[in-house]
């Protein structure tokens, strides 16, 4: 009963103390990031077809639809060509940052907005790409996905080594600067009713909350509310996270137990049939060449369903996790230059990142830090088989919960 009552203890003090899965989450911001802002360029010239006030699927259109089932997009506050200009120009900007990492609070709620808006303005534009993405987006708002690999953790660690040498740092103007200018924005935007009244508690809770934690940040004269908060956080992020690994689960779960009731997957011949759509047929002499041997089809349709069922049992051992998951990821890269479907294979692979082992990411990270360094400094100074011993960063420093998803 005492070993037990310990590891509950344990295990309390470990979601509450911190924040897990920094670099997990971290990949999935910037997986998510990057899909859309690419997809945003992609689709520029075709912005108006897709998305815009005279698009196929009209204004009018949207609006009843908006009317029944109160999806949230402000690109029906207006119908104007320059609104949809700047919403459209503003989603970019928010993807762009929120990769960098720059105000990730703040990023991670205009991301949504942005995400939201443009895919309930045409909902029969998505494929299971934009879902992925439609739901990521909202769960990255209540996440600490700036902890690692983002211009935060920079000038959160920037102030710290400033207090280390008793340094006067300069206070943080951009941030209350920001918040005011979203708060305006935000009460105009309820002052002409355009929101409802879920939404109003949302976007002005999120508000408050970041109010809150500057001002106890700033002025508390006790460390024990900032304590508080932090453990909030954390129990939000963790939960959060929770939720992201949970959905990536159910999405391979049922995608396989349906095919497992389609006769052709049955059969094995259901990979056959796409390679020959010319929708889905970018290279067609690949397609032809994969379709034209049946061993190859048969294995990879029922590898497919194979995969996809196991996956979520084999999170209770690592290295069969791993296993599935990079031939899982594999199956997305192949997808994305065989059927021509590249932002629904990024999503899934962003997807995917969050059961990453902690190891493997941290190593991802010091190899991109080293090919950043030869790139902006000309070649690696280093001798042969010298190591560079870096200092103790919140990128590099021991993480405490390397075995989270290892």
């Amino acid at each position: 009963m005492n070993r037990f009552a310990l590891s509950v203890s344990r295990g309390i003090t470990r979601v509450t103390d911190s924040a897990l899965g920094p670099y997990q989450t971290a990949v999935i911001r910037i997986g998510f990031a990057a899909t859309w802002l690419l997809f945003l360029l992609r689709e520029f010239p075709h912005r108006q077809e897709m998305y815009g006030p005279d698009g196929p699927w009209s204004w009018d259109l949207a609006q009843r639809l908006i009317a029944n089932n109160h999806a949230f997009t402000v690109l029906l506050w207006s119908d104007s060509q320059v609104w949809f200009e700047i919403v459209y120009a503003l989603a970019a900007l928010s993807s762009a940052l929120l990769l960098l990492g720059w105000r990730t609070r703040t990023m991670s709620v205009l991301f949504m907005v942005g995400v939201l808006s443009l895919q309930n303005r045409s909902i029969f534009m998505g494929d299971g790409g934009d879902n992925v993405i439609h739901l990521m987006a909202i769960y990255l708002v209540f996440t600490r996905c700036g902890q690692v690999w983002s211009l935060d953790a920079r000038r959160a660690r920037r102030a710290r080594q400033a207090r280390a040498r008793a340094e006067w740092a300069d206070p943080d103007r951009v941030g209350p600067a920001l918040w005011g200018v979203l708060g305006l924005a935000l009460a105009a935007a309820t002052g002409a009713g355009w929101l409802a009244t879920g939404w109003l508690v949302v976007f002005w809770g999120l508000w408050a909350v970041q109010a809150l934690w500057w001002v106890v940040g700033r002025r508390a004269r006790t460390p024990e509310p900032r304590i508080l908060l932090d453990v909030v956080a954390n129990l939000v992020h963790n939960a959060a996270l929770l939720v992201i690994m949970a959905e990536a689960c159910l999405i391979y779960a049922t995608a396989g137990w349906y095919k497992i009731q389609g006769s052709r997957w049955q059969d094995g011949t259901a990979v056959y049939y796409p390679l020959h759509l010319d929708y889905f047929s970018p290279w067609p002499a690949l397609s032809d060449l994969m379709s034209a041997h049946g061993t190859i089809v048969m294995l990879v349709t029922y590898g497919t369903v194979i995969v996809q069922v196991a996956f979520p049992f084999t999170l209770f051992n690592r290295r069969v996790k791993n296993v599935l998951l990079g031939a899982m990821m594999t199956e997305h890269a192949v997808i994305a230059v065989v059927l021509g479907l590249p932002f629904f294979s990024l999503a899934m692979i962003a997807a995917d990142a969050v059961f990453l082992p902690t190891s493997f990411l941290r190593r991802l990270g010091g190899w991109a830090a080293r090919a950043r360094g030869r790139l902006f400094t000309g070649g690696d100074r280093t001798l042969p088989g010298q190591r560079v011993r870096e200092p103790r960063t919140p990128e590099n420093a021991e993480d405490p919960h390397v075995g989270f998803t290892a």
